[in-house]
């Protein structure tokens, strides 16, 4: 058993639009292939023996013990790696529960999709159950050592990987609400939304927090004169930078008992509180400028009391904690040394911040707290003695919180609002020290004893004692007001042929309504005007850089069968999903093998439209029309068939699409048919002569009439986009040579060449083809180009990629040049001569050269730039048809203006 490759989905994908997060191995079975589990000596044992709580995994059965049961009556060994993969994450407090496995076209190969929560450990788990399963095969039996190592692994890559609690909470509550969210590449950085609409977080600070806010917070004797200025009670305190200014500042403080605290530190590290003596004051001293950036010390007084934390969010009181210092209780036999260790014994206790609780670190802080207490380790406390192990309440050194949220008076709600206030912060947690925090402040002697910017949720969200507060909920609610979005709106362009066209036309009808719009295609990433990233940008990546931007307001995506396999798609839902066609191009590849297979591909990106968003599908396309059956969204369709049954019964229904109907291309909303403009003035139709390029109008003009463009910006945006080298590079770009014509488009299956050859068997002239094809097509996908080109032209130059893809050099065209042939036996080919010329640059050239008076060549090319260039050396204008606007525009029933054809009732 091998694996032969992992993919790691982070996105709606092939196997799943809900589970987002899967590994997939492709998986070589081996001498395991024709035997299920029942038929391998003592496998049901070693399993159950290695992992017994694989008894809780239902399986198809429904019930405990089904997956079980399975193995013991026969299953194959790709689907017991799927479940062991789950139950090794299970098992280190990864919750999963997702899995699939199929058979590919490949005797003995298995696909098998896992789900993840954490990307690394997937993988591991994956690679881990593989050789889980070979081991129990081989010898009955997994070495004990062994599966405790893979779990102490997973276990630390959780850890390492892990958000820490406070964005833990903050990006739960954005999933909950349907919210967005991804990590950016440096200093920790979660961007909440997409596009212009997003926010960003870093831990607890957000992208409203002031850096004039954070700078007072961390200054903490700026911080305790600022609010001594106004009144709030704050202790007595001064700073010092050398040890021979310490008794002075003592002096001035009041005296003992004294805190000391570096003036910039965080999460209590160097602070020595409830100084009694001069020699604990000079060892606090060198501690505390031990940890100090500034080299300065706040030397204050100590007030005695219980420390609270209070946290305050966009100006409202959210939550209260009281910290109790790590400590232990006697038990009359124990040392100090053993507390510790069962006090971290306790499961909710990790290293850091990635559990409720934080383990107790034996440390030099610990042992002077011990000394000041005349205490070591080897102390034996009585039963009921408490001893504090640490100066501060920090739960990061040790110490638990309690939740005090109902119980803080409202005279210091108030007072801890103010002091945000003052301060300046949308986010920020106040330390008070105060006896009992539901009296008031003024009463018995609390203060203020510092305020924090980006505040740790840990002790509010997963209290040790107490209600468990949700305080990343007023967060988003400060983010993303009740009724502001965090998408922008996403519109999916996928299909065989035609969604680069398509891509770009939606994009330029969305630029009609004043918008920033960010597209990818397969020549580039665009932002607004300007090309962000040249190259084949079909793929999540590239869709990702158009979401993270926050200049777009709309993001358009041209997304191939690629990216998806691989990767999944790059957002959570869109807001139209588009599918133009499925043909028979690319099979074999991914295993994908059948045009059933490429339609499920395709499907996820109509699939993964929003419920109250539309998928847009091709009515005359089976394939795609039956796509509707798994749509959440609204359907719509498109057809050049005004009396396709699906159109018409949909239109019955009071349904949206848009048809080729009397020569216009117009919209059906219900009853009412509303005219955009006739093909033939639309330049991107060539007069109305390329069938397919009407689709894709139609499908662009339907996707954005679905999201509110009005039809006067469709109208005015079908009329200025063109066929051309610029706009649509690569479609059906038209050139004129003087006494004869070339055409470019990057057709490159079957489907393609036939779109093409629609409007070439209307030439009048004789047509000369440059054909080819990628490398890793089909033998009879080659064949068939042949074959249809044979029936498209005079004469055929063959040519191959530079990138043979693997293939070997001369392969792809003896293949097409067999295709021909056929076609010649069959009696359907007008093709008089054909040649191989494997260079593109060189067959390309021999086409113009031998062009007729009244003649069109036609280049299929791989490098599209260099076909161009090699045309406009010989200076060439670029045709289009365009017309004028008509003088009776049809207009937007939602508009003022009206015409003789605004509202066609439908017959």
């Amino acid at each position: 058993m091998k694996i032969l490759k992992v993919q790691t989905l982070r996105g709606p994908n092939y196997w799943s639009i809900r589970r987002h997060k899967l590994v997939v191995l492709r998986l070589d079975l081996a001498d395991l292939a024709d035997r299920p589990s029942n038929e391998i000596p003592g496998f049901y044992e070693g399993l159950v023996e290695a992992l017994p709580s694989l008894m809780e995994h239902h399986c198809s059965r429904g019930k405990r013990g089904g997956f079980l049961e399975r193995v013991r009556e026969g299953t194959m060994m790709g689907h017991i790696v799927e479940h062991v993969a789950l139950e090794l994450q299970e098992l280190t407090q990864m919750s999963v529960g997702f899995g699939r496995t199929r058979e590919t076209s490949e005797p003995g190969v298995y696909l098998v999709a896992i789900e993840y929560e954490n990307e690394r450990a997937g993988r591991y788990a994956a690679r881990a159950a593989v050789r889980l399963c070979r081991s129990i095969v081989d010898s009955g039996s997994y070495p004990r050592a062994e599966l405790e190592q893979d779990l102490q692994d997973l276990e630390e890559i959780r850890a390492e990987e892990a958000l820490g609690p406070s964005t833990e909470s903050l990006v739960r509550e954005a999933e909950r609400r349907g919210i967005p969210w991804r990590q950016l590449a440096a200093r920790s950085l979660i961007q909440l939304g997409y596009g212009v609409r997003q926010k960003r977080v870093q831990a607890t600070l957000s992208d409203r927090t002031g850096i004039l806010a954070v700078e007072l917070a961390c200054d903490k004797d700026g911080t305790k004169r600022v609010l001594a200025d106004a009144g709030v009670p704050v202790p007595r305190g001064t700073t010092v930078r050398y040890l021979d200014e310490l008794q002075d500042a003592i002096a001035e403080v009041g005296g003992y008992p004294i805190a000391i605290k570096p003036l910039d530190g965080n999460h209590g590290r160097g602070i020595t509180l409830d100084i009694e003596s001069w020699e604990a004051a000079e060892e606090a001293y060198e501690m505390a400028m031990a940890d100090s950036k500034s080299q300065t010390i706040l030397v204050e007084r100590f007030y005695k009391g219980n420390d609270h934390r209070v946290l305050v969010v966009n100006g409202q009181v959210v939550a209260v904690a009281e910290r109790i210092p790590a400590r232990v209780i006697g038990d009359g036999r124990s040392t100090i040394q053993a507390l510790i260790d069962e006090t971290n014994r306790d499961p909710r206790r990790g290293s850091g911040h990635d559990n409720v609780l934080t383990k107790i670190a034996i440390d030099r802080p610990l042992e002077q707290m011990l000394e000041r207490q005349s205490l070591t380790l080897d102390t034996v406390l009585d039963r009921g003695e408490i001893c504090y192990l640490r100066g501060t309440a920090n739960l990061s050194t040790g110490g638990i919180a309690i939740d005090r949220t109902d119980e803080i008076h409202p005279e210091n709600v108030w007072l801890a609002q103010r002091v945000v206030k003052i301060i300046g912060l949308d986010i920020a947690g106040i330390d008070i020290v105060t006896p009992d925090i539901s009296r008031p402040l003024r009463e018995n002697g609390g203060v203020v004893i510092e305020v924090n910017a980006a505040p740790g949720f840990r002790m509010h969200v997963q209290p040790s004692e107490g209600i468990p507060r949700n305080v990343a909920e007023p967060v988003l609610d400060m983010l993303f007001p009740p009724g502001s979005p965090a998408h922008v709106p996403i519109v999916s362009v996928t299909g065989t042929n035609g969604k680069t066209t398509t891509t770009r036309l939606i994009a330029h009808i969305y630029r009609q309504t004043g918008q920033v719009v960010g597209y990818t295609t397969t020549d580039g990433t665009y932002i607004g005007e300007y090309m962000v990233e040249p190259g084949d940008n079909t793929g999540p990546q590239s869709a990702n850089l158009i979401l993270q931007d926050p200049t777009v307001e709309v993001a358009i995506l041209e997304t191939a069968r690629g990216g998806i396999l691989r990767s999944g798609l790059a957002f959570d839902r869109c807001d139209v999903g588009v599918v133009l066609n499925v043909a028979a191009d690319h099979l074999g590849l991914g295993d994908i093998d059948t045009i059933e297979q490429m339609a499920r591909v395709k499907a996820v990106v109509a699939e993964a439209a929003a419920p109250d968003g539309y998928a847009v599908l091709n009515a005359d396309d089976p394939l795609v029309a039956a796509m509707a059956e798994h749509v959440l969204a609204q359907v719509t369709y498109f057809s050049m068939n005004p009396d396709n049954p699906i159109v018409r019964e949909h239109a019955r229904q009071g349904g949206l699409a848009a048809v080729y109907e009397n020569g216009y291309l117009s919209i059906l909303k219900g009853d009412w048919t509303l005219r955009i403009d006739r093909a033939e003035n639309i330049p991107l139709t060539l007069g109305g002569k390329a069938a397919f390029q009407i689709a894709n109008a139609l499908a662009a003009s339907l996707a954005a009439f679905a999201q509110g463009v009005r039809i006067e910006a469709i109208r005015q945006a079908l009329m200025t986009f063109t066929s051309s080298a610029k706009q649509t590079p690569g479609r059906m770009n038209l050139f004129d040579l003087g006494r004869y014509h070339a055409l470019v488009d990057y057709a490159h299956n079957p489907a393609g060449y036939e779109a093409v050859g629609v409007f070439v068997q209307n030439w009048p002239g004789t047509k000369v083809g440059v054909v080819g094809g990628p490398g890793d097509r089909r033998d009879e996908d080659f064949q068939l180009l042949g074959k249809l080109a044979a029936q498209m032209f005079d004469e055929i130059l063959i040519k191959e990629d530079d990138d043979n893809r693997g293939r070997a050099r001369g392969s792809a065209a003896r293949q097409i040049e067999a295709g021909i042939t056929v076609a010649r036996q069959e009696g359907i080919a007008r093709v008089r001569r054909f040649e191989t010329i494997l260079d593109e640059t060189t067959a390309v050239n021999t086409a113009l050269d031998r062009a007729v008076d009244g003649g069109l060549v036609v280049v299929f090319p791989e490098s599209v730039s260099r076909a161009i260039d090699l045309i406009e050396a010989r200076g060439p204008r670029e045709t289009t048809k365009t017309t004028s606007t008509p003088k009776n525009p049809i207009a937007d029933p939602a508009s003022n203006r009206t015409s003789q054809h605004s509202e066609v009732k439908s017959v």
